[in-house]
């Protein structure tokens, strides 16, 4: 099975989550493969490195960690030509030869510029080439004032390209081409055939397999939009996203990440985990090809009626959280005071303290979906994001089971 975490681009700033952390953990010894989040794409849609838009050239490849904050206990030099994240996710392989390292696009905040990257035949080669050229071939340029980059400099440390575009298929602004999203369906699969093409040349090159994988959505609307099975040709895998199903976005207390769907669910979309695979299985997808999608967060309410345990109640507000409206992590949860209730039957996990309500994924709640992946031939599990996780990282201990 494969155990893949996210490592967010932006851990290093106010979160202090190193990639040293990964290590420390012991994430990184129970990891098959780390994600590196985000690249960045420019509106043509070709992968650049920039301070601008949703950039950040200074922590990818730029920033130089001191000795306590570096993986091997060593302080990185001004004129070393790589420092930043890349240079301690090399460090964090060459501690764990046996972790695969990959580059994400996209995400929640990213993706808008993925539909102009998989408009065209141009377009797509264009991504796909600058995409091999940065991460794979490792020239990165120098910018900034900064003495880092060069040919070469990241060459050897990424083995995957993911794929979080999210959503194809939904509309939205920012768009070349068809603004309604309809085509981008058949050009998601486009995009992929192409950087397979591409990826497979590198190898032929270099001698270097590069693997492919996509987090996908589990909306059953969404995955009509969007997605086409004739992905999984080129996908080693894909991620279903099993989190998110209720939040801030709605005043009524729901499960935000449960495995199944319970009868007296009285949302619209009834989403769960369940559903979102099935979705998929009912495409022919071969199960070992999909992953199930965690949380290392929770979705908070605050003035939550006392009944039923506060769930499905409607609330006065969302809650405070320290990842925004709504949203705390799990190592903040897992201490916060309250009475936890469960649901062994449907797969769900909540505290309530009288006022607020938050659902959340705990390590039991993660040793029953990987259960459910083994039981089903699943091919493993994925936590967003590690950063999340507490200091003994026990999320992806459970992922496990």
């Amino acid at each position: 099975m494969r155990f893949v975490g996210y490592f967010p681009q932006w851990g290093i700033y106010d979160r202090h989550y190193f990639v040293r952390d990964v290590h420390s953990s012991g994430q990184a010894a129970r990891l098959t493969h780390l994600t590196y989040a985000f690249g960045e794409l420019d509106e043509s849609g070709r992968c650049v490195m920039t301070e601008e838009g949703t950039g950040d050239a200074w922590a990818d490849y730029q920033r130089r960690f001191s000795a306590s904050e570096s993986v091997d206990g060593r302080a990185d030099k001004y004129e070393q030509p790589l420092a930043g994240n890349l240079n301690q996710l090399r460090k964090l392989k060459a501690r764990h030869p046996r972790l695969k390292i990959g580059i994400s696009f996209g995400g929640w905040n990213a993706a808008r510029y993925f539909c102009n990257a998989a408009l065209t035949p141009e377009s797509r080669a264009a991504f796909a080439s600058s995409a091999i050229s940065l991460y794979f071939d490792g020239d990165l340029p120098v910018t900034g004032g900064e003495p880092q980059g060069g040919p070469g400099v990241a060459a050897g440390i990424f083995d995957l390209i993911d794929f979080a575009w999210e959503w194809p298929g939904c509309g939205g602004t920012d768009r070349h081409g068809d603004a309604s999203g309809v085509a981008d369906r058949h050009d998601f699969t486009l995009l992929l055939a192409e950087t397979r093409r591409q990826l497979d040349a590198f190898t032929r090159r270099t001698g270097r397999p590069v693997q492919m994988s996509a987090y996908l959505p589990a909306d059953r609307e969404r995955v009509a939009a969007g997605i086409e099975p004739e992905i999984f040709r080129y996908l080693d895998f894909g991620i279903v996203q099993g989190h998110d199903f209720h939040g801030d976005w709605s005043l009524t207390t729901n499960h935000a990440s449960q495995l199944y769907t319970p009868p007296d669910d009285p949302s619209p979309d009834r989403l769960s985990v369940d559903a979102g695979v099935l979705n998929y299985l009912e495409m022919g997808v071969p199960p070992a090809k999909l992953l199930v999608g965690i949380p290392g967060s929770g979705r908070g309410w605050r003035g939550v009626p006392d009944k039923q345990n506060g769930l499905y109640q409607q609330a006065r507000a969302i809650a405070s959280g320290a990842l925004g409206p709504g949203s705390e992590e799990y190592r903040s949860l897992a201490r916060r005071p309250g009475e936890r209730f469960r649901d062994d039957e449907y797969g769900a996990q909540w505290l309530y303290d009288g006022d607020e309500f938050w659902s959340y994924d705990d390590p039991q709640l993660v040793r029953q979906k990987a259960a459910y992946a083994k039981d089903l031939g699943l091919g493993g599990l994925s936590l967003w994001s590690l950063e999340n996780d507490d200091a003994q990282g026990s999320l992806v201990r459970a992922m496990h089971g």
